[in-house]
């Protein structure tokens, strides 16, 4: 799973298409509704809803459900089996995109006041994917992006460079969302749906209509199109933030132009190339008016066809970008364009030609356009498998210098945090907000909550740098469970009022990506902007994502931040101490490291599937082989949630015997408590031991500190996840 990058390019073909729609279940129906231009929304029927905002939604037909798993889990494992039944079972890697997890078991739960966490198992986004992983067998990472309604484009984007640079040879890669109360509600109470049924890019368009679904490609590398063929090629992706406004696109469309843009880059095509391109187009005033700013700054005059599925299907949200590249790729595998159903009279101010009636035609490159909350923008280039092409050049690096670090801890931030653990302290607890945030300005944090007022901090400490501001271009977030204090805050207020009323602003913040967002805002951060969502190791996730779409000449932010909640964190959070509530996360400035890099060096070594059964010879060959262990490593700094630590200890031990590591193995949530990002803290702390060159006594089991010798550190997760963080003083190089 690693790479230096400058491998030979590979071309990622699509083998495999698994769909579930409002349509129906399975492929068939969806390329016969698509082709015909038929219009599945109907009333809700999943769950009541006051007025009119469940009249017209994409609701999937399908029952008989296994109550003890949540919606979303099942029609991704539906459509992962059908997109899988054209050859091999096996995959290397899964990558899913999602909002919602298991939120529509959780709103029930909550509702009834359940408390028992096993109840809550499904909750997390990222569990998705684990249950994917588990179901199919897959032994390689089973990676989660969240990034509201663009979070399965960029599921592709990321099975993309998991082919380009070698990672994987075969990757399901998707997206699924549920109907949910949180997110009918939600979009209702931003008066973004509209009562009559989405009309995108109509002149009376008055907003959305929720939809749900799941669609799972198989992207399988390969020189040329392997047999029995293949439904298109992922040919190019491209990644931008507006860093505009939480909800709002930016009005001229600048981020969705730059995605678009990056993604001909990246897949070596001309503008005039494309013959297609499947639009956005949610059918909100604001969205559809910038994506066509954005499409005809792009493609001028000569715009080639073009239209939105969401008439059709209505918009899935989490799902709507890999759908969106369903239906892309169908319309090159059986030559038609899908209709721009429910427009009836199109806007003239947009520049637009919307096609309103699906007809046969020849797509030989077609372009899948999806935009999210929070300016989260991803572009993807499809074309016809039989068109000579060269590969995409990967992106990616195999490790980052670091510019600067921050994090924070009960104890306080990165310098507080460091003289408690010289001193032995502990540094468990929740860091007073106050506290955490008085290097912010006062009147840009009124409508913020804790999870987004850390983050920021964290932002805001690292990119000051040793030698002054340092301007990001992409954020990086790794989250186990989003912001909980909007989503506790929407569904009682939402509960409390009979279902009729709650907060839009909350509603906004339960997105996950919203945090990265807000970061991107602040500092301005254009680039790519990736919420990932993986239990205990999503911050090592991130980093593993950074490494692997980080454009090669821009400084980054990679953090991660999870909040203590006195609701939600007892029931999620298996390993919550009760005794003494932790929250906290840490952040790292990066750029990509050069061959002799003149700072501490940082890199994900090793990222494992959920289930931690890969033999430790495998983390140890991923670590460069026994020897180099002994003599890079002063230390092993080791992260075992609590619920984990009889199976932990036991991986531990593993470890030292196949690697023979005679040095200190120090436990990190014995001083900084229990929760899911601590691997965050820790390896800012890290980072700032490592550059000192001496060890504190209470990461050595002595009474006084000890000198590294010149060595790094390395942070081993070892939960139900297991993954490697090396931390090393320059001179570190590519090579090991």
């Amino acid at each position: 799973m690693d790479s230096c990058g400058g491998s030979p390019r590979k071309r990622a073909f699509i083998t495999g298409l698994g769909l579930v729609t409002p349509a129906g279940v399975g492929t068939r129906p969806a390329l016969d509704a698509l082709r015909a231009g038929e219009r599945h929304l109907g009333p809700l029927s999943l769950f009541e809803v006051v007025g009119r905002a469940g009249a017209f939604v994409g609701e999937v037909p399908i029952r008989g459900l296994d109550p003890a798993v949540p919606r979303p889990h099942v029609l991704a494992a539906v459509a992962a089996r059908e997109a899988l039944c054209r050859g091999r079972a096996e995959v290397d890697a899964i990558v899913v995109g999602a909002t919602t997890g298991g939120i529509s078991t959780t709103e029930v739960l909550l509702r009834d006041g359940v408390v028992d966490p096993a109840a809550y198992a499904y909750h997390g986004t990222g569990t998705v994917a684990a249950h994917l992983a588990g179901l199919l067998g897959c032994r390689g990472p089973a990676l989660t992006v969240s990034t509201a309604c663009s979070s399965g484009a960029v599921a592709l984007v990321v099975g993309l460079e998991l082919i380009r640079q070698g990672r994987a040879k075969r990757v399901l890669a998707g997206g699924v969302d549920a109907l949910c109360r949180v997110t009918i509600h939600g979009f209702d109470m931003l008066r973004l749906i509209d009562p009559d049924g989405t009309r995108p890019f109509d002149e009376q368009r008055a907003g959305m209509s929720v939809g749900e679904g799941a669609a799972m490609l198989v992207l399988e590398a390969g020189g040329d199109v392997p047999p029995p063929g293949a439904l298109a090629e992922l040919s190019g992706g491209g990644l931008s933030c507006d860093a505009y406004h939480p909800s709002s696109p930016h009005p001229e469309g600048a981020g969705a132009l730059a995605a678009m843009r990056e993604a001909l880059d990246d897949a070596g095509a001309s503008v005039g190339a494309i013959e297609y391109v499947n639009l956005h187009g949610t059918g909100t005033v604001d969205n559809d008016a910038s994506e066509a700013r954005a499409v005809v700054a792009l493609f001028g005059a000569e715009l080639p066809e073009h239209s939105s599925i969401k008439g059709s299907f209505g918009h899935a949200v989490g799902a709507a970008g890999a759908l969106g590249a369903a239906a892309s790729s169908l319309a090159i595998a059986h030559g038609f364009v899908p209709a721009n159903v429910g427009c009836r009279r199109v806007a003239p101010e947009m520049g637009l030609t919307p096609t309103l009636e699906a007809h046969p035609a020849s797509v030989r490159l077609a372009m899948a356009n999806s935009f999210g909350f929070g300016g989260n923008n991803a572009a993807l280039v499809l074309g016809d498998p039989a068109l000579a092409r060269s590969g995409g050049v990967p992106r990616g690096v195999r490790a980052f210098e670091v510019l600067g670090a921050s994090c924070v801890t009960g104890a306080g931030d990165l310098r507080a945090s460091l003289e408690a653990l010289r001193a032995g302290a502990s540094l468990a607890g929740v860091l007073p907000d106050e506290e955490m945030t008085r290097s912010l300005p006062r009147q840009k944090l009124r409508r913020l909550k804790r999870l987004t007022r850390m983050a920021l901090s964290l932002a805001a400490a690292a990119t000051r740098g040793p030698d002054g501001p340092v301007q990001i271009g992409s954020v990086y977030y790794g989250t186990c469970w989003g912001a909980l204090s909007e989503l506790h805050d929407f569904l009682v207020r939402l509960f409390e009022s009979g279902e009729e009323f709650s907060s839009p602003t909350d509603f906004v913040g339960t997105v996950h990506n919203a945090v990265g967002g807000h970061v991107a805002l602040w500092n301005g951060a254009r680039g790519a902007n990736v919420t990932t969502t993986a239990g205990d190791t999503s911050f090592e996730e991130a980093l593993f994502l950074a490494s692997l779409l980080a454009a090669r000449d821009e400084p980054l932010l990679v953090l991660g931040a999870d909040e203590e909640h006195p609701v939600f964190s007892p029931r999620l959070y298996a390993s919550h101490d009760a005794s003494m509530p932790a929250d906290g996360g840490g952040a790292l400035v990066l750029r990509p490291a050069g061959r002799d890099p003149a700072r501490t060096v940082v890199r994900c070594a090793y990222l494992g599937p959920h289930d931690a059964s890969r033999s430790m010879d495998e983390v140890v060959a991923a670590l460069g082989g026994a020897d180099r262990i002994r003599s890079a490593f002063g230390g092993c700094w080791v992260d075992v949630p609590s619920a984990e630590r009889e199976d932990g200890a036991a991986r531990l031990r593993s470890f030292v015997e196949v690697s023979g590591f005679n040095g200190p193995c120090w436990d990190v949530r014995s001083s900084l408590g229990q929760f899911p990002t601590v691997s965050a803290a820790a390896t800012a702390l890290a980072l700032s031991v490592v550059e000192s060159g001496e060890s504190p006594a209470v990461c050595v089991g002595a009474g006084e500190p000890r000198s590294l010798d010149g060595r790094g550190l390395l942070l081993l997760s070892l939960g139900r996840r297991v993954a490697a963080i090396e931390v090393l003083p320059p001179p570190a190089t590519c090579a090991r």
